[in-house]
């Protein structure tokens, strides 16, 4: 039986993107629950009225906002009540970023930490209690190859996604030695054909508003969430899911640094 199977599973940043794509695929395994967030309650409509007609009855939707850190234990509350408990985080709600160090405001880079970082976090350690008094739980959060790269035009972003992993890195140590059933899942997307570059924070807070070239070009959000599945269903700790480049760049950092160091001074980003 599939591990997914009868499973409980709650995606934040569901109503667009990777995480539409990832509500669909989950829709076709039997006996999953979905609860799908997102600031957006209109899409959230959208994607569940989008879903398989039998399979509309076990998707809830909760609007929330990470950037609301006081609104969260209402929302992890809620999304408990929902079907008696979940079993799968799927931390995937954010933004990004497309402006200079030197052009991008601090008020710009505590918004990205917030949502990306804090939020993630607030509901992390919101549901964690719930995992640890059952025994069981997934954490699937989704970082990006620039939570293990830095590139030009990304330098709050990479921040962020950079602490996430040293946060469920850590985590996932703390973990085992409460239960061996509480997985810890970082999946790291490169380039996907998502409109995250039309929302994108420029360096005065305002939204990039267009679509740049490498994104236009990504991988089509049903291939990432194909992926994601089967890494959540072998548990794994980590995986790297996007085209040749920019996996190539995560093993060139580990191994290779100064090379990399040279080569992302040319890198195509934007």
């Amino acid at each position: 039986m599939s591990y997914l199977a009868n499973k409980v599973i709650w995606i934040t940043g569901a109503s667009s993107g990777i995480g539409e794509a990832l509500t669909y695929q989950l829709a076709t395994i039997k006996g999953v629950k979905l609860i799908l967030s997102s600031r957006r309650k209109n899409e959230l409509e959208r994607v569940k009225n989008s879903c398989p007609l039998p399979i509309q009855a076990n998707v809830q939707i909760l609007p929330l906002d990470l950037a609301q850190p006081a609104t969260l234990p209402l929302n992890v509350e809620a999304a408990i009540q929902f079907f008696g408990h979940v079993d799968i985080l799927v931390n995937n709600g954010g933004i990004s970023q497309r402006s200079l160090a030197k052009e991008t405001h601090l008020e710009v880079d505590r918004q990205l930490m917030e949502v990306d970082y804090f939020g993630t976090l607030a509901l992390t350690k919101l549901l964690l209690p719930h995992f640890l008094k059952r025994k069981c739980g997934h954490y699937v959060t989704v970082s990006s190859v620039m939570g293990l790269v830095g590139t030009p035009y990304r330098s709050g972003y990479a921040a962020a996604k950079h602490a996430l992993h040293g946060f469920f890195d850590s985590l996932r140590a703390e973990l085992w030695r409460d239960s061996k059933s509480i997985y810890v899942t970082m999946i790291c997307p490169g380039w996907v054909r998502t409109h995250i570059t039309l929302n994108a924070l420029v360096g005065d807070g305002s939204k990039l508003n267009k679509m740049d070239k490498t994104t236009q070009h990504g991988l089509h959000p049903e291939v990432c969430a194909r992926k994601m599945i089967a890494a959540i269903q072998k548990k794994k700790e980590e995986v790297y899911i996007g085209g040749t480049k920019e996996v190539f760049a995560v093993y060139l950092k580990r191994f290779l640094p100064r090379w990399f160091s040279k080569a992302v001074r040319k890198m195509t980003v934007r």
